[in-house]
């Protein structure tokens, strides 16, 4: 690139969140159903994503399941998507093939609006207290459920 050709600027922001730590927002609007972006990160099997979920900072991931045992963890060669925020009132959506993860608007999405996912997470066997804790939800929406994990 020359010194005078201008630089695009990038579509995702990643900015503090007044939701939670980091999040995602466009620099131009979107309208409904259009592709946003696509989750990157490297293709793990489950056991692989037990032993880094146990590393990181409790509450803290960046893992979408894309079927037949297998995940990609956006904390390894991930982008921007993985700091996309849960809420109970999303205003995207993640669609899987099988081997990578669509990121979708779910309505018009305006420039600077922070962009969120219903993360609906599962977690195998009965969790303490403590550990529910972890997947406490801080959207705010009205229709919040209080909680990251699916019903």
């Amino acid at each position: 690139m020359s010194p005078s050709t201008p630089r695009s600027r990038p579509r995702l922001v990643v900015h503090d969140s007044p939701v939670h730590g980091r999040g995602v927002s466009l620099n131009a609007p979107i309208a409904a159903g259009e592709v946003i972006a696509t989750f990157a990160g490297e293709v793990i099997d489950e056991a692989q994503a037990d032993r880094r979920a146990a590393r990181r900072a409790a509450g803290h991931t960046w893992m979408f399941d894309i079927g037949d045992g297998l995940l990609l963890d956006g904390g390894r060669g991930g982008n921007a998507t993985r700091f996309i925020n849960h809420s109970c009132e999303p205003n995207c959506a993640a669609e899987t093939d099988g081997q990578s993860v669509t990121i979708a608007a779910l309505r018009d999405i305006t420039a600077g609006e922070e962009l969120f996912l219903d993360y609906q997470l599962t977690v195998d066997g009965p969790l303490t207290r403590k550990e529910r804790a972890l997947y406490t939800c801080r959207c705010g929406a009205p229709t919040c459920r209080g909680t990251m994990l699916a019903d």
